[in-house]
């Protein structure tokens, strides 16, 4: 019995140690790119290489054309002259730091794309400011766009249907800044709402104090004023604006749910123009 024990024990230790059939095993030699495979993706990628550099070089994608598009006509013709530095430049190493670059300087154009129109076009799509205001000091008058930047200046008369708005001798307006005047600044944001807000088009704004005035080519004036909750302000402004008879000269909401429209007129404040 104990001869029969010990042989089973043998047995059984070498079926322990039989090794498994190829089909289950993983042969890591086949994971391995073979020299061959290394040496073509590597003469593949010097290759392209190669043709990048040559094109970077050569003029077969100069840029021949710049296609300005998203804007009015004059802004348009503003962006292509700022971007005439580009002609000759290849369409395969460009930037779009180089519009950026070339267009910084152009106060009413707020920002570009492009694309790249193989093989010489070049598309820029340009985001121009928004107009929104004309801006008076004393007998100069600038173009002021929605987000309180002055776009440029202008002959006085110029764009009537935009509503006016009076600052100080003192106040500093220059070409690409953004308004410094807090007044002013109020201004711009109570009439970027009341474009959007208003059905009646506005005629003048005036902050007095803290306190914004707009007055509709009517002649209402709407007081609004201090500047908090402007939007709800306005939109019951609107719907009242249709209901007044012609003897009206005021709409007060300044307390939104008490409105308050009177006949008086109401004197305009020291403004030096």
């Amino acid at each position: 019995m104990a001869t029969r024990r010990v042989k089973r024990s043998r047995l059984l230790a070498k079926a322990a140690v039989l090794e498994l059939p190829l089909r289950g095993r993983i042969e890591l030699r086949r994971l391995i790119p073979s020299g061959r495979s290394v040496l073509v993706a590597f003469s593949m990628l010097a290759a392209g290489v190669a043709a990048y550099g040559v094109a970077r070089e050569t003029p077969l994608f100069a840029i021949r054309r710049v296609e300005v598009v998203g804007a009015p006509a004059p802004v348009r013709a503003r962006v292509s002259r700022a971007l005439r530095p580009l002609d000759g430049e290849t369409l395969v190493g460009f930037r779009r730091a180089q519009v950026d670059r070339l267009i910084a300087s152009l106060p009413d154009v707020v920002g570009a794309s492009y694309d790249r129109a193989f093989p010489h076009t070049l598309r820029v799509v340009v985001r121009a400011e928004t107009p929104l205001v004309v801006l008076r000091r004393g007998g100069q008058s600038w173009l002021v766009s929605t987000r309180g930047r002055i776009v440029r200046p202008l002959p006085r008369g110029a764009r009537p249907a935009l509503p006016r708005l009076w600052v100080r001798r003192d106040v500093d307006a220059s070409v690409g800044d953004t308004i410094a005047d807090a007044a002013a600044q109020q201004a711009v944001r109570v009439l970027a709402a009341a474009a959007v807000e208003l059905p009646a088009r506005v005629r003048t704004a005036e902050v007095t104090r803290g306190e914004t005035t707009v007055v509709v080519r009517s002649g209402v004036a709407i007081r609004l004023g201090r500047e908090h909750d402007t939007r709800l302000k306005l939109a019951v402004a609107a719907r009242i604006l249709p209901q007044l008879g012609s003897d009206v000269a005021y709409l007060d909401v300044a307390v939104p749910d008490r409105p308050v429209a009177g006949t008086e007129t109401r004197p305009r404040p020291d403004v030096e123009r």
